[in-house]
């Protein structure tokens, strides 16, 4: 799965210290099925990214290179409060929690 996880990341980097994230940039804190959750920290500087939640499952890549994320324009950056909704959210998951994910047509 790190390996995976290198591809994923490989076009993006450290933007304090701009050092590409390697294997040893990924701590795997939970593998089940269809979930991985990962915590991400600059191997050159230290600095840490947070948790990342990934849901690979039904997906069938052929092309490992076509996983590799890109950085976009996106939404105004999150608010305190944002974090504490998603803190409380998390902390109440338990064994159900892909009763939380939208349903597939």
């Amino acid at each position: 799965m790190k390996k995976k996880l290198e591809v994923l990341f490989s076009n993006l980097c450290c933007s304090h210290c701009k050092s590409e994230f390697n294997e040893d940039s990924f701590i795997i804190k939970r593998e089940e099925p269809g979930l991985t959750v990962t915590h991400l920290v600059c191997q050159n500087c230290g600095k840490n990214f947070g948790v990342a939640f990934l849901g690979f499952s039904g997906i069938e890549v052929k092309d490992e290179s076509q996983l590799a994320l890109e950085v976009q324009e996106g939404p105004e950056p999150i608010s305190y409060d944002d974090v504490i909704d998603a803190h409380r959210f998390i902390k109440n998951l338990d064994e159900h929690w892909a009763e939380h994910l939208p349903k597939s047509n």
